[in-house]
């Protein structure tokens, strides 16, 4: 099927200034349908859950909308989809729930190649038990994370793995899958940063083996808020601390406080976009297809179609004078870290913004990343692709980066 951005670029108002946004690993712009689908949820007769009422049942079918839209795109249940304020606290929050049994020769594995966010959150939650925290690392020549690094340090004593599904800093995927077995063998858990990998490839948390996957919906042209899937039962056996008085269903007892229900409205409408992505996707035969299916098949397009941006950015990178490549690996979303031979990647971003393209410069929370690759805390130059970018505006960002290397 044709993946046309052209347009998918209509429905975004953003696009209308003319930058040329290459910061979607940061977050991406937001289609107009996932806009009005927040101002309805808040615009309309609104109260906490309920059946009783036009209100309290708009709340409910926000939640209940949201989870099932959110369990589509996943590959997982509704009933082990748990909301979040960001990724970031649904780690620090399950860091607490799953560290409360952890004590000294238990330990936990984490990997240089990740977020901060899939890293702190473990090793302090080690430091407060006395578990024992494991590193596993990348290798920088090729940007590669295996599942035999992972083996050469999970052992009896390892309680969780955590590990990223693709690097937001270098685009690296690992085998997250291969990571799952080493993992489950040892009788550990297997906890995935999915934020970087949902926009960019087919999710399916039951083929990837991970018992838990948390992403981020403003990845995915959604609303600021993170999202954890887990299998229902393995949410039964956690005890969170709660309120007495809040409900002890899950994933309901993982979700403190009433849900923002305009931002749930706001999930569910990003992922009905993109399961609208291809036209053609929304029948096959006679039979309309299922959410799921016209999200796998615009999954497989969109995943195409950036393969090919990709290859036309890295060739012309490769074409530049000074600029090396941080992004390496077979496995990779189309995201590039760059450095330079005689600039700072701070000087290139801000020439870049001159020239109306936004491509940021730093670390990017994935420090440990950034110093395994020598780059210390000050990174590189991020060029992120998104469903939205097209051909023009990688050749405005080449020919761009071309000015400013040879002046």
């Amino acid at each position: 099927m044709t993946y046309d951005a052209l347009a998918v670029r209509t429905h975004f108002p953003a696009l209308s200034t003319g930058i040329a946004h290459f910061d979607g690993p940061g977050g991406t712009q937001t289609p107009r349908q996932v806009g009005a689908a927040i101002a309805l949820t808040l615009t309309r007769p609104l109260s906490n859950r309920g059946t009783g009422s036009l209100p309290e049942r708009n709340a409910d079918d926000a939640v209940t909308g949201f989870r099932t839209a959110a369990a589509d795109l996943l590959g997982a249940e509704p009933d082990g989809i748990v909301y979040g304020r960001s990724a970031t606290a649904l780690t620090y929050d399950f860091s607490h729930h799953l560290s409360r049994a952890w004590g000294p020769g238990d330990e936990v594995v984490v990997s240089r190649l990740d977020h901060d966010s899939n890293i702190r959150p473990w090793v302090q939650a080690a430091d407060r038990t006395g578990a024992t925290v494991r590193w596993v690392d990348f290798d920088p020549s090729t940007g590669e994370l295996s599942a035999d690094a992972f083996a050469a340090v999970v052992g009896p004593g390892t309680r969780l793995v955590a590990v990223t599904a693709a690097s937001n800093l270098i685009g690296t995927r690992p085998p997250i899958a291969a990571i799952a077995d080493v993992a489950h063998a040892a009788g550990a858990l297997l906890y995935v940063d999915g934020v970087h990998y949902t926009p960019h490839a087919l999710v399916d948390v039951k083929a990837l083996g991970a018992d838990f996957f948390v992403c981020s919906p403003y990845k995915f042209l959604g609303p600021h808020c993170g999202v954890l899937a887990a299998a229902p039962e393995l949410l039964e056996g956690i005890r969170p601390d709660k309120l007495a008085t809040s409900s002890d269903r899950v994933p309901e007892r993982f979700e403190f406080g009433t849900l923002p229900y305009e931002q749930l409205a706001g999930v569910t409408a990003a992922i009905d976009f993109l399961a609208a992505l291809v036209p053609g996707s929304t029948t096959v035969g006679a039979a309309a297809p299922t959410r799921r299916e016209r999200l796998v098949a615009s999954s497989h397009a969109l995943e195409t179609y950036e393969a090919m941006l990709r290859a036309q950015l890295e060739a012309g990178l490769a074409a530049l004078p000074g600029v090396l490549v941080h992004s390496r690996a077979a496995a990779r979303t189309p995201t590039v870290l760059v450095t330079f031979a005689n600039h700072s990647a701070a000087a290139a971003s801000a020439f870049l913004i001159q020239r109306g393209i936004l491509a940021p410069a730093g670390s990017f929370y994935a420090r440990e990343a950034s110093r395994h690759l020598g780059l210390g805390d000050v990174g590189g130059l991020r060029i992120g692709l998104a469903p939205y970018t097209t051909a023009h505006e990688v050749e405005r960002i080449l020919d761009a980066l071309d000015d400013f290397l040879r002046p």
